[in-house]
C-alpha cells in the first residue's frame, strides 16, 4: 500500500459515514481528502450500495460509488480480517459493549492494514487500541 501524501505519512480507512459526507459534498472532508489515496472497506461499500438502492436516486448514487471505487483502494475481507475480527468481537462482549457488526469487520480491516479509521461513530471508541480520528 502506498503512503497517503499531505498527511505526513498517516494512513487512513474511511468509514461510511466519511465516505456519504465526501458524496454530500462536505467541504472540510473533501479539503481532507485532497491528493491523498483513499482505502476503504469492502464493508463500506456494501453500506453504501444498501444506501443508494434504497435511495429515490439510486441510478445516480450506484454511480457516484462506482465512481469513487475509480479512485479509492478497496480492501477485500480475508481469513485474517475474519481473526481480527473474533478478536474484536469477544472483547466487545466480555466488555458488554457491543458495537454493529459491520463497524467490526470495518475496525478488523483498520487493524489488519494498519489503518488510521475515520468515523464520526463515537461507538468505535469502545475498540481497545483502535486508531481513530473523528473528522
Amino acid at each position: 500500500m502506498s503512503e497517503l501524501t499531505g498527511m505526513a505519512g498517516s494512513k487512513f480507512l474511511l468509514d461510511t459515514v466519511i465516505v456519504a459526507a465526501y458524496f454530500n459534498r462536505e467541504q472540510a472532508i473533501r479539503e481532507k481528502l485532497a491528493g491523498v489515496t483513499v482505502y476503504v472497506s469492502s464493508i463500506t461499500i456494501g453500506e453504501l450500495y444498501f444506501g443508494a438502492y434504497n435511495s429515490q436516486q439510486s441510478i445516480s448514487n450506484v454511480q457516484q460509488i462506482r465512481d469513487f471505487m475509480t479512485i479509492s483502494t478497496v480492501l477485500h475481507c480475508d481469513a485474517t480480517t475474519g481473526d481480527h475480527y473474533g478478536q474484536i468481537k469477544r472483547m466487545l462482549r466480555t466488555k458488554g459493549r457491543p458495537i454493529p457488526e459491520n463497524d467490526i469487520w470495518i475496525a478488523a480491516t483498520a487493524f489488519q492494514h494498519g489503518l488510521t479509521l475515520v468515523s464520526r461513530d463515537a461507538h468505535f471508541n469502545e475498540v481497545s487500541s483502535l486508531t481513530l480520528v473523528v473528522w
